[in-house]
């Protein structure tokens, strides 16, 4: 009624002071209130961020009023000074047209402003959440994880949405030559969007703009240095001023040939050719041959053929200045989600949980959850700010210091069972990268999992019965070098080894069967 009555520029500043101080009003009796479970906390946190966005925005208003641009305040002011001859005309003409606004509206009736401050605070803002993301407790990435899988240039078709959750961030696992593509930088944009938006839902008095201004503000500081990690040569490749000064590289000029080239061993041309992002695969004169092809060249110069993927250097200005540009947006988007990510940690390491969790919960199981938490939901809604006792059991961040494993009823196993089956017991496999594993069961059943037999893979050797119980790479070798000498000790003997059998079916080696022969016993 106040704005619609507001014909004047004083009034509605007026109107606007007085919305203002009822928004803060309101953020002070909704923040007396204790919120226990999370959907009330969420709930509250939404009706704050209404009221002080709300403040925003009338600040904004009162300012351009106050900055009085136009004049039109000060004419507005001027005319009811009491100089003005006018101002008893001024103020019965107002008055006309209070009177008029009301006999046009005889049934007005003024709103209660406590009723209305009742109804907002026990109000609960739409928030669209995702089943997965369960009003905010867990990140939903399983459409970032499908985009990952199906990228044939940078993706994993194999990866699990559970090792996706303990890798998206970690950028390094991704060859600088896959990067370099719009389907990868398309992909990042998306994650970082999802990201954001996750954390403007579910903490919407957390502001994101101070934090990631500070991580953009760093990041150009260090992309001008040449400091940002992974991107030293800022996507641009290697060039010869770049890697003139590299101690890996080899002085050519006192080879005369690459026959000359090769006593310096195979080992140390890998280097150089590396160093120069050349190929480095082939044999020991191959490599010769294409590390002396550099001898008096600039990299720009050389066959493009001979360089490795993604080492290619540019050819001309437009190419480094468009690769430059596509490097620098990548390199930031990286940044940007791995400080997002710092940023919500837990949340991160909940959705872990909860993914196996459900990874480990028959039909029935999950069937059971989803029905209470909605029953949780509809218990919020019917207790309105969200004190009952039953929330706050049902939403208490539960005691956990031994680091129980989990049952599908989301609460730690008994005691008693956790011992039992000996779950206190760390067991380290250096093979599998220093993995831990625990209880004797789960440690046993390890030596047969993919983990274990890429660790194997890795070293060369055969992953057999003999080797069980062996976690110590340096314990690995030497049984299998024990293994090869027994083997090559104990070569084939035609005397020994070599079998015979007489006419009744008895086998005898062939020394045996030659002398029982000659003394006619067969």
């Amino acid at each position: 009624t106040t704005t619609a009555m507001s014909s004047t520029l004083l009034e509605r500043t007026r109107a606007l002071h007085e919305e203002i101080e009822r928004s803060e009003r309101l953020v002070a009796k909704d923040f007396h209130t204790d919120a226990k479970s999370h959907t009330s906390r969420l709930a509250q946190n939404h009706r704050v961020f209404q009221c002080v966005d709300g403040i925003r925005k009338r600040s904004r208003d009162l300012l351009t009023i106050y900055d009085d641009e136009d004049g039109s305040r000060k004419d507005e002011l001027e005319g009811m000074a009491a100089e003005n001859q006018e101002v008893y005309s001024l103020f019965y003409e107002r008055l006309k047209e209070a009177r008029d606004y009301h006999r046009r509206h005889p049934d007005l009736e003024l709103a209660s402003v406590d009723k209305d401050e009742e109804e907002f605070l026990k109000s609960r803002p739409r928030v669209d959440f995702s089943g997965e993301e369960a009003q905010g407790r867990f990140l939903d990435l399983h459409d970032v994880h499908r985009s990952f899988t199906n990228a044939p240039k940078f993706g994993n078709k194999d990866l699990s949405y559970l090792d996706f959750l303990g890798m998206f961030c970690d950028f390094r696992s991704i060859p600088k030559p896959s990067k370099l593509n719009q389907e990868y930088k398309a992909y990042l944009e998306d994650l970082d969007e999802y990201l954001v938006g996750f954390y403007g839902r579910s903490q919407p008095l957390a502001s994101l703009g101070a934090p990631l201004a500070a991580v953009e503000k760093e990041f150009d500081e260090m992309w001008e240095r040449g400091e940002v990690e992974d991107w030293e040569d800022k996507g641009l490749g290697a060039s010869t001023s770049q890697v003139k000064d590299n101690p890996k590289l080899i002085d050519l000029e006192d080879f005369e040939s690459a026959g000359d080239l090769e006593a310096v061993g195979g080992d140390r041309i890998k280097e150089a050719l590396v160093a120069l992002g050349l190929k480095a695969g082939g044999s020991l004169s191959q490599k010769a041959e294409r590390l002396m092809a550099t001898k008096g060249k600039a990299l720009e110069e050389l066959d493009r053929k001979l360089f490795a993927k993604g080492k290619k250097p540019v050819r001309n200005a437009e190419e480094a200045q468009r690769r430059l540009s596509l490097s620098k947006a990548i390199a930031l988007l990286e940044c940007r989600i791995r400080a997002l990510m710092q940023l919500m940690e837990k949340t991160l390491s909940d959705t872990k949980k909860q993914v196996e969790k459900k990874a480990t919960s028959t039909y029935e199981e999950l069937v059971a959850d989803m029905e209470e938490l909605q029953d949780r939901g509809q218990g919020d809604d019917q207790g309105g700010d969200g004190t009952d006792n039953e929330d706050d059991e049902n939403d208490n961040i539960i005691y956990n210091p031994l680091n129980i494993p989990v049952g599908f009823d989301g609460k730690p196993i008994p005691y008693w069972l956790y011992k039992l089956h000996g779950l206190n017991q760390e067991f380290k496999c250096e093979i599998c990268g220093n993995f831990s594993y625990w209880g004797r069961r789960a440690f046993e059943k390890h030596f047969n999992e993919a983990r274990h037999l890429h660790g194997m893979k890795c070293l060369g050797i055969p992953n057999s019965k003999i080797f069980s119980e062996v976690t110590k790479i340096d314990e690995a070798y030497a049984l299998w070098e024990n293994m090869k000498k027994k083997n090559s000790a104990v070569g084939f003997t035609q005397d020994e080894d070599e079998e015979f059998e007489d006419a009744d079916g008895n086998v005898y080696n062939k020394k045996t069967y030659i002398d029982l022969q000659r003394q006619g016993l067969l």
